[in-house]
């Protein structure tokens, strides 16, 4: 019957509009920083996240570089994977806000996996550190994502005012906010910039946006199916339809 050839080619157009949206976030999906602390002089738990590898590739490091205004992170530690940090000398002392002088920064963080991360698995990398007295910078973190075949570098920064969907590989970032009451400024920390003790953030990358390929191609299949029904609803109050 029309009705129900109508019906299967739309419904079958849908489904592959799904798929295709699928198919596109997870090219798409790129590394991320997610802070739980924006504001300048606060404590912040930074997870990058890596939600696939190098073209079908499973990922075997991720390299960090930190933005010259941090002095220092703490890496949390992730089962799966060892760590080593790469620190860098200044040719002047450089003068902390208690007065105190430091020679070295930690000038990146390597996370080199145990087993090579599946190219269609993901994985969350958190670092600890206190968010820098820069109100309205944006902080680059560039992050090399290496795998068994080739590899991604992750350091691309997008012109002013323009989004990181302009630029093809952009760097994790975070940008600086106001310091309010809430957001812990001028809590007590070690001087080198890390804090002593930490309270519990939860996840800091469940909102890190991989989950809206599925939403989208969810969305997708709904629409053909709503098509689908409408052609059906028309054939159907045809005169002579059968």
């Amino acid at each position: 019957m029309r009705f129900s050839r109508t019906l299967t080619s739309t419904l079958t157009l849908g489904a592959t509009a799904g798929l295709m949206a699928l198919g596109l976030g997870a090219a798409s999906a790129h590394v991320e920083a997610t802070p739980t602390e924006t504001a300048a002089g606060s404590y912040s738990l930074v997870t990058f996240s890596v939600s696939h590898g190098c073209n079908g590739s499973p990922t075997t490091s991720l390299k960090i570089t930190l933005p010259g205004e941090l002095n220092s992170v703490t890496p949390t530690v992730n089962p799966n994977w060892t760590i080593s940090e790469a620190t860098e000398k200044f040719s002047t002392p450089r003068t902390l806000a208690d007065g105190s002088k430091i020679t070295e920064r930690t000038s990146s963080v390597t996370y080199t996996a145990k087993s090579p991360l599946d190219a269609h698995q993901r994985d969350t990398f958190t670092l600890s550190l206190q968010v820098p007295d820069a109100v309205g910078k944006t902080l680059y973190f560039p992050a090399l994502q290496s795998c068994e075949k080739g590899a991604t570098d992750w350091k691309d920064v997008p012109a002013a005012g323009a989004s990181e969907d302009s630029v093809a590989n952009p760097a994790p970032s975070l940008t600086v906010t106001a310091a309010t009451a809430a957001s812990g400024h001028g809590s007590h920390g070690s001087t080198d910039g890390s804090p002593a003790v930490e309270a519990s953030a939860g996840s800091a990358d469940e909102n890190d946006g991989g989950a809206w390929p599925a939403w989208l191609g969810f969305g997708a299949g709904l629409a053909g199916l709503v098509l689908g029904g409408l052609a059906f609803w028309r054939t159907s109050r045809k005169p002579g339809t059968k």
